[in-house]
């Protein structure tokens, strides 16, 4: 199994058209047409095929979406790397643009006093058919994660709320947007890791970015 790299180490890499988001690299590259879209997933099959190590391809009418990351370790290794950096050169050639500005991923946060007890209920329901320690999560893509975050049992409490992880260089722009449209900071305390906003029903939501995180 290869080894798990840090948020850090991913950023130093200086992968342009890529960010990293929860546990994989993600990209968005806008084709602009569905043939050229068909065009560039071929190429990268093919690359992907030759380095026998295969990205998760989302392809819509304008875009193809690109998701990388190594499944037998659970995360982003120095293989994911060298696929990515080769997808751009195939964009590129193909004078296709990325737009990694546009991305972002939803997770789904439960506050409990003991994760222990209602994670097994979550797994069951949701099907994970591999398990991993601390969440539920679909690897497929297809579900959100969901995440159980330790909580005090007193009520009333909040439950359920949602982590939305951005790149790091949009996150400013992102909070900012949804506080002039009436939300309201809660908590920066430990941004830009996670920053609490709260709509003008009070119901919260983490905006979220890898900087600061060991993995």
């Amino acid at each position: 199994m290869s080894e798990i790299l840090t948020p850090a180490q991913v950023g130093a890499a200086g992968l342009a058209d890529w960010r990293q988001l929860f546990h994989a690299l993600q990209t968005r590259y806008a084709t602009g047409d569905f043939a050229t879209g068909l065009a560039l997933l071929t190429e990268i099959g093919r690359a992907a095929e030759e380095a026998d190590h295969h990205p998760d391809l989302d392809l819509r009418y304008g875009h193809l979406n690109v998701r990388l990351y190594s499944h037998d370790a659970g995360g982003v290794t120095r293989r994911d790397l060298r696929l990515a950096q080769r997808i751009s050169e195939l964009a590129a050639a193909r004078g296709v643009v990325a737009v990694p500005q546009l991305l972002s991923a939803a997770e789904v946060a439960l506050d409990t006093p003991d994760r222990t007890r209602v994670e097994p209920f979550w797994r069951a329901v949701l099907a994970e058919p591999q398990p991993h320690e601390g969440e539920v999560r679909d690897d497929s893509g297809d579900l959100p994660r969901l995440w159980f975050q330790a909580s005090g049992d007193e009520e009333p409490r909040q439950r359920f709320h949602l982590d939305v992880m951005v790149p790091s260089d949009q996150a400013r722009a992102r909070i900012e947007a949804a506080l002039a449209a009436g939300g309201v900071l809660v908590d920066d305390e430990m941004a830009p890791t996670f920053t609490v906003l709260a709509d003008p029903d009070g119901n919260r939501v983490c905006v979220c970015t890898m900087e600061g995180r060991d993995g």
